[in-house]
């Protein structure tokens, strides 16, 4: 699963482990069709540097045809070893890194991971009713806070809602079967299947969106004055309903977090600023300066920073991720659309180069803040 960063109203962390490294499969395990979980091996001395928190992804750089893809996904281990590095790639078109998972990668074979990162996670809040909501791909990493959440804290419950096209194309359902069956009193779910109908019939078929969120809710037996937490991972439509179902519902902003891995086409026409020519860029990465200069044929500062450093940390290039998060030291730069930043990170001076363009002449960026 591609995925973006939570909007938990958390200033990103700094301290950032770098670097990337070649693991070994050790299992890619068929869960549907097109979906594979991947186990990777972590050698003894990088278990710090792989060391992750429930919520949070890597990115897989692959090279096809001498073009290099980078994508993140969540890590979600399996339910017997709460370290592994599992990631469940699912096959999204031809030609990408999702097909090769699915159709070539094999026990043996390595990956080139980038550690872990992202800001999605579990409200520290003891005794908290958590309440899910996952699209597709989206259970990983709500599926790894869930367990994380039944495991540290007896006194909280976890109810999940999770949407998907079809009964056959439900990620991970013995594992969330039996994580209900070891928890009956504090975890429940409820799978939502747009195109299939049957005896469950409304509310538990079709598309969900913003009226269907407190029929959903009064399932789970949620109410506004528990005070429940929220967590929302899917493509941007699911989340956008349900954000708007919850608010309708009683949800306050602070009580909701999300993470996207796909976003529609930008509709307005600021979505793509012209970035200009000429602006120089200072920028701090591993330990070093550069100095660059913006040529006319970059998009977003980003394009600038990897002609000359292709080790700048990136994934999704359209804002969702966070992974080429950096903070902005001189100058200044606008942003077109994003999804990955609070607003407490952006007015701490953090930002996206991939959709970052300059607003002044000169730009200073630092990775290592």
């Amino acid at each position: 699963m591609t995925v973006g960063v939570t909007t938990d109203g958390a200033t990103p962390s700094t301290g950032r482990r770098t670097g990337r490294h070649w693991l070994r499969v050790r299992s890619a395990q068929r869960l549907t069709e097109d979906a594979v979980a991947i186990v990777l091996d972590v050698p003894p001395p990088l278990a710090g540097h792989f060391a992750h928190r429930p919520g949070q992804h890597v990115t897989v750089r692959h090279r096809i045809g001498g073009v290099e893809l980078r994508r993140s996904y969540s890590v979600c281990p399996p339910p017997d070893d709460a370290t592994a590095l599992r990631l469940v790639v699912k096959r999204l078109g031809p030609g990408g890194f999702g097909e090769y998972a699915t159709t070539a990668l094999a026990a043996g074979d390595l990956l080139e991971v980038s550690p872990p990162a992202g800001d999605f996670r579990l409200a520290e809040e003891p005794g908290a009713h958590h309440v899910l909501v996952a699209g597709g791909s989206g259970i990983t990493p709500l599926l790894a806070m869930a367990a994380a959440a039944l495991r540290s804290d007896p006194a909280c419950r976890v109810s999940l809602v999770y949407a998907n096209r079809s009964a056959a194309s439900v990620l991970l359902a013995e594992e969330l079967a039996g994580l209900a069956q070891a928890h009956p009193d504090r975890f429940r779910v409820l799978h939502v299947l747009s195109r299939e109908s049957g005896p469950a019939a409304p509310p538990l078929s079709g598309r969900i969106d913003a009226a269907r969120v407190p029929v959903l809710l009064r399932l789970l037996g949620v109410e506004p004055e528990q005070r429940p937490c929220f967590y929302l991972c899917g493509p941007l439509g699911l989340v956008e309903s349900v954000g708007r179902g919850l608010a309708d519902w009683g949800a306050a902003e602070e009580q909701v977090r999300f993470e996207l891995f796909a976003a529609a086409p930008a509709a307005d026409p600021n979505a793509r600023p012209a970035a200009p020519a000429g602006a120089r860029i200072s920028v701090r990465l591993y330990g070093r300066t550069t100095e660059l200069t913006m040529e006319p044929e970059d998009e977003t500062v980003l394009d600038t920073l990897l002609r000359a450093l292709p080790e700048t940390p990136y994934s999704c290039r359209e804002g969702l991720c966070g992974v080429c998060r950096t903070k902005v030291v001189a100058g200044s730069v606008r942003l077109r659309r994003q999804y990955a930043l609070s607003e407490k990170a952006l007015a701490a001076g953090y930002t996206l180069p991939c959709s970052a363009v300059p607003e002044s002449a000169e730009v200073g960026l630092d990775f290592d803040a």
